[in-house]
């Protein structure tokens, strides 16, 4: 998967919001990717317009819920429950945890949470 093909179906309304199935690394990545990218353009309109960080605010409200998605969706992916994103409320160990478990391999066969992601 490409930055642009995981940016379009992440931010779709099929898979804006899904919880459910798995989620390669290459999707996880490049939609980060493309988050970060999305981001550093609002805040760049926000300062050349002189606003108060409304468009980077409004960037930030769009990608959260996609986000959040697709990180269970990842964690699925390597057979772990959504829940252990949670984790990242646990100062720089729930951090590491969740960034080791995101460039680990998913599973090759299905697992709990669905057949391989392509």
């Amino acid at each position: 998967m490409e930055l642009v093909e995981s940016a379009k179906r992440n931010l779709t309304t099929s898979t804006y919001a899904q919880f459910s199935g798995r989620a390669s690394r290459s999707e996880y990545w490049w939609f980060a990717v493309a988050s970060l990218l999305l981001i550093i353009a609002a805040g760049v309109f926000d300062i050349a317009a002189g606003s108060s960080a409304v468009v980077t605010l409004l960037a930030y409200l769009i990608l959260i819920i996609p986000g959040i998605a697709l990180s269970v969706r990842r964690l699925h992916d390597t057979n772990r429950s959504g829940w252990y994103l949670l984790l990242n409320f646990v100062p720089l160990i729930g951090s590491i945890l969740i960034f080791i478990w995101s460039v680990t391999p998913g599973d090759k066969k299905a697992n709990d949470y669905g057949p391989a992601s392509k």
